[in-house]
């Protein structure tokens, strides 16, 4: 089954967005992981010792106050956006609707 999501994505978008888009796609179970090192310790959704629910749950208490954003590592024209609620920290990114976690650890 295709699933399609019911946004789409300007190149830049704020927070209130950002977690809209990603709360929904993570709903919809369509989100990727980029590849990288120490991916298991780094993105604790990967490795499955996190589920879809609880990292939902650390997005919807988070607020502006626990958002910022940086550009990505190597394609600077992508917005990360960096949640920290809880003792958690979530590093996710769009490229056009697709949503790509970089971390998801304590």
């Amino acid at each position: 089954m295709i699933r399609q999501s019911s946004y789409t994505l300007k190149d830049k978008i704020g927070f209130k967005e950002a977690k809209r888009h990603a709360l929904e796609a993570l709903e919809m179970g369509v989100f990727q992981h980029e590849v990288r090192n120490q991916i298991d310790e780094k993105n604790l959704l990967h490795a499955g010792d996190v589920t879809t629910e609880e990292v939902i749950n650390i997005i919807e208490r988070c607020n502006g106050r626990h958002h910022t954003e940086n550009s990505h590592h190597t394609i600077a024209a992508v917005t990360v956006h960096v949640l920290k609620r809880d003792g958690w920290y979530i590093k996710f990114y769009f490229v056009g609707t697709d949503l790509f976690f970089l971390s998801v650890h304590k």
